[in-house]
């Protein structure tokens, strides 16, 4: 395992994009883009507290969830972000995860234990609840199937996804035991790898539950994604966590990394 970044504040949403791994910087209100040779830039800065989690249009304009506002926003080529959807309709609690799958369609997850949908043509409409503290999600490759990481459940729950963008057949897809899932991703041999914050770990996962392969760091794990020149490098966000009432100490303290793994499977599917 190699160190590609430090003095971070708390790295989250890491996603593979144009050659760079691109993260949100919570506490430091930043969106940074690094390639593997550790040359970083911060491509976007937000005047919002947290830009919770990013993701791409098909088009190549940037998504960014403004969690505490309720707000899915949009950058603009000439870099203004604007509100893409106001989530407030369906929800006033926190706002999280995102996927865009590779229909155009938007997932967006909350605190309030729901799922939305916002179609590519510009309809959102709530698609599940009664999700134990949703967290990553990914979508496979062929759209068919969108997995979501509860955190509180210690589980990723499957649904089969409809050619309207709907979810259905919710299953569970692996129960991790003590597993926390946080941020996950997919591989080519349909695995899934999550990031577990208190247990301080990435775990590669099969379906059904069967643990493949375990990376313990010295600090929580709070996502990670398949990336670098041939999608086999693990990129890893790892921060000491304090707590989420402690995110201003979490952000002072800059302990946040991102570290590198070569893994045995290159990405496949979405983000």
């Amino acid at each position: 395992m190699r160190t590609l970044l430090t003095g971070l504040a708390m790295g989250e949403s890491p996603r593979w994009h144009d050659d760079r791994l691109w993260f949100s910087d919570w506490g430091a209100q930043e969106i940074i883009a690094v390639d593997v040779d550790g040359k970083s830039q911060v491509v976007v800065r937000t005047q919002f507290s947290l830009p919770f989690c990013i993701d791409w249009l098909p088009d190549g304009r940037l998504l960014i969830v403004s969690g505490r506002e309720n707000l899915l926003l949009r950058q603009e080529p000439d870099g203004a972000l604007v509100v893409h959807a106001d989530l407030r309709e369906l929800s006033d609690k926190v706002w999280n995860e995102i996927v865009v799958d590779g229909r155009g369609n938007t997932y967006i997850n909350g605190g309030s234990g729901i799922i939305a949908l916002l179609t590519s043509e510009g309809s959102l409409r709530q698609v599940a609840d009664g999700i134990a503290f949703p967290n990553g999600m990914a979508i496979t490759p062929d759209n068919a199937t969108l997995i979501i990481a509860e955190s509180h459940g210690k589980k990723l729950t499957a649904f089969d996804i409809a050619s309207d963008g709907s979810l259905a057949n919710r299953h569970v897809w692996a129960d991790l035991g003590d597993g926390v899932p946080d941020g996950i991703c997919l591989d080519a041999e349909n695995a899934v790898w999550y990031a577990d914050v208190p247990n301080k770990r990435c775990v590669r996962v099969r379906e059904g539950g069967e643990v493949l392969q375990t990376i313990d760091t010295d600090r929580g794990c709070f996502a990670c994604m398949l990336g670098g020149r041939d999608r086999k490098t693990l990129f890893i966000l790892a921060t000491e966590w304090l707590g989420m009432d402690k995110i201003p100490e979490v952000s002072r303290a800059r302990t946040g990394q991102v570290l590198m793994f070569d893994a045995p499977a290159p990405h496949v599917g979405w983000p």
